[in-house]
């Protein structure tokens, strides 16, 4: 009986201690004020906006990512900590203060790139040493490489290697990027179509005039 009262009595005080703090919490809340953020995200050396970086505030459901100049524009409360984050660049957290005279702040985000450096591993085709040493020695290949007097490989065996060589991984990130980089335009209307642009006809012409495409000796 006595386990039974002790129960119902922390239960009481505990729902007390809920209704209590729920409204003071309810309060906060809602005399943060609401803040405009906006600005641009430039690269390392303030050269090149950043399209694409993602802006969101965690665990809050608000967010937005960067256009193709690097604008960005969302509203967030008071306190907020709002991240910006991209593929291959370091991460950045802003701290939204408190009290804040105006109802905006603008900012100029500058990204660092992020380099990784991995340990070196070593790829052998064979389990052991010894293994991959009696292989190579019981090779039978009879049609050597071609080359040349110099004795460096022949033009020809190069380019066939160069051609069945895979990207790397700067080309692959460069290739995502690009391809992240057009998405984000076709957003904004079609692509310029080069063959009805009078700027590019006069270039043209104008390289004609002076004689660009002549072939020189």
């Amino acid at each position: 009986m006595d386990s039974i009262i002790k129960n119902i009595a922390s239960f009481l005080i505990l729902f007390c201690l809920v209704l209590v703090f729920k409204p003071a919490q309810a309060q906060d809340q809602q005399e943060r004020k609401v803040i405009q953020l906006s600005g641009i995200i430039l690269n390392a050396d303030s050269t090149d906006a950043v399209p694409g970086v993602n802006v969101y505030v965690p665990k809050k459901g608000r967010g937005t990512s960067s256009g193709r100049f690097g604008y960005f524009s969302m509203p967030v409360l008071e306190g907020d900590s709002v991240v910006f984050s991209f593929i291959g660049l370091k991460r950045q957290v802003f701290s939204v203060p408190d009290n804040v005279a105006d109802d905006k702040i603008s900012l100029i985000v500058t990204m660092q790139e992020d380099e990784i450096a991995l340990a070196e591993i070593e790829v052998m085709p064979y389990p052991s040493e010894d293994e991959f040493k009696r292989a190579i020695l019981a090779m039978n290949y009879d049609a050597p490489m071609a080359v040349d007097t110099r004795g460096s490989l022949s033009p020809e065996t190069l380019l066939r290697y160069a051609e069945n060589m895979p990207a790397s991984g700067n080309e692959n990130f460069r290739g995502f990027q690009q391809g992240q980089i057009m998405q984000i335009q076709d957003r904004y209307g079609p692509r310029p179509f080069r063959l009805l642009d009078p700027f590019a006809w006069s270039q043209f012409i104008q390289s004609i005039k002076r004689g660009d495409l002549k072939k020189k000796d």
